[in-house]
């Protein structure tokens, strides 16, 4: 598979993987990787100087808070301005604001408090113009492979930006993972600026456009019933999974069945293993033929979340080691078939949205993510002081599974095909 896939690379334009498309990633991979680097060095940093658990909760949310606030007004500038001009000038800003940090020395706790909120207002209409961008830099037939591509790059830099967060923090402290992120930013706008990308630009010249502009992306978005299902159905599957393997299943892990680090660690890394060979699958082998399996990944996980049901029930007694062992390969296949599923849902939303709408319907998309995860999070951090974990995974998994029976012939059919 992976033999077929370097073939295919190598083929470039057989994959629609053309110039443009891979300046695009390249840098956007530059970035993350910084980015990621910073994001293990700060907290670590701030629990250093502070000893506080609330005041690195404060820097979360100074990150999460300003994007879903201004995801909307973000989709619009995307969609009214030179996305490559927005995407090419934020990453030299963001840039251009780190190594003043390290410049002028703005390290003190407030200080890099409001760098957060900067670099998160800035990475708000980054993303949005982004979002908007890509899709338009390869052929429709090709957005399977290109998603699938991009997905795994990210599974790369979550895996490896992290390792390196500590190795820098280690050896260079803060400043260090700081100088390397800016970097990474202006390296980052370098090969964005060799894109080559035609935008017809409408500025904005009153605030009522922008009210107005929101409100043409949620009509559009409300007189489409194959949108409004495939978002409506992307919401429900991560408002019922996503907390359950975010705060549910590292809770079984580290407090029920005491597992440590190393092992976390492992299992953490198992289902990214099986993310990125779940990508390289729709690559080498799949290709658009993934978003007719998208039903069938999604059951498969949900057999998952039920196996692991039973799996820490009393109904079995099994030793720490025989477990993990059987978590890692879960992990794994969990991630492949994530990957199944999360390609096909966010192609069929690009193919079925306009370029000229598109960043602000994927920002009110994003604005509803940020409502409503966070609230899923809440009820299941609340319920496991009440309700035994194995009932959780099991309620999450049933949920799960009387949902697509409940669906209309009609919109399974719009589902499976676009």
């Amino acid at each position: 598979m992976i033999i077929e896939l370097a073939n295919r690379i190598n083929a470039g334009e057989n994959m629609g993987l053309n110039r443009n498309f891979w300046l695009f990633e390249v840098g956007r991979f530059v970035s993350q990787l910084g980015w990621a680097v910073q994001d293990v060095a700060l907290p670590l940093y701030v629990l250093d100087q502070t000893k506080s658990g609330s005041i690195m909760s404060l820097f979360i949310i100074a990150e999460i808070l300003p994007r879903a606030l201004l995801s909307p007004i973000a989709g619009v500038i995307g969609d009214r301005y030179n996305r490559k001009n927005l995407m090419v000038w934020l990453d030299i800003a963001r840039g251009v604001l780190l190594f003043a940090v390290i410049a002028f020395d703005l390290l003190s706790i407030g200080e890099l408090l409001v760098v957060q909120v900067a670099t998160s207002i800035m990475g708000t209409f980054f993303g949005a113009a982004t979002e908007a961008m890509y899709p338009d830099l390869v052929k429709e037939e090709e957005l399977t492979i290109a998603n699938s591509l991009l997905q795994s790059f990210d599974v790369i830099a979550r895996i490896v930006g992290p390792a390196l967060g500590g190795i820098i923090y280690a050896f260079g402290g803060v400043k260090l993972a700081i100088l390397i992120n800016a970097v990474s930013f202006f390296g980052s706008g370098l090969f964005e600026v060799l894109i080559h990308y035609e935008w017809t630009s409408r500025k904005i010249e009153s605030p009522g456009e922008v009210i107005g502009d929101i409100k043409e992306g949620i009509a559009f978005l409300r007189s489409s019933k194959y949108l409004a299902v495939i978002l409506s159905y992307a919401l429900f599957i991560n408002f019922l999974f996503n907390p359950v393997f975010a705060v549910a299943l590292p809770y079984v892990y580290r407090v029920e069945l005491a597992f440590s680090s190393q092992w976390f660690g492992f299992l953490q890394t198992a289902f990214m293993a099986g993310m990125l060979l779940g990508n390289v699958a729709i690559m080498a082998r799949l290709g658009s033929r993934a978003e007719s399996m998208l039903f069938r990944a999604l059951f498969v996980q949900l057999g998952t979340v039920l196996m692991l049901a039973i799996l820490i029930s009393p109904l079995l007694s099994m030793s720490a080691f025989t477990l993990f062992v059987i978590f890692m390969g879960l992990n794994a296949v969990d991630g492949f078939f994530n990957a199944l599923v999360n390609v096909p849902i966010v192609t069929k939303l690009q193919r079925a949205i306009p370029s000229e709408l598109r960043g602000r319907i994927f920002s009110v998309f994003d604005l509803t993510m940020g409502m409503t995860i966070p609230l899923s999070m809440a009820l299941v951090g609340s319920a496991l002081d009440y309700v035994p974990t194995w009932a959780l995974f099991a309620v999450s998994g049933f949920l799960g599974l009387l949902l697509p029976p409940t669906t209309t012939s009609a919109t399974a059919a719009s589902l499976r095909g676009t």
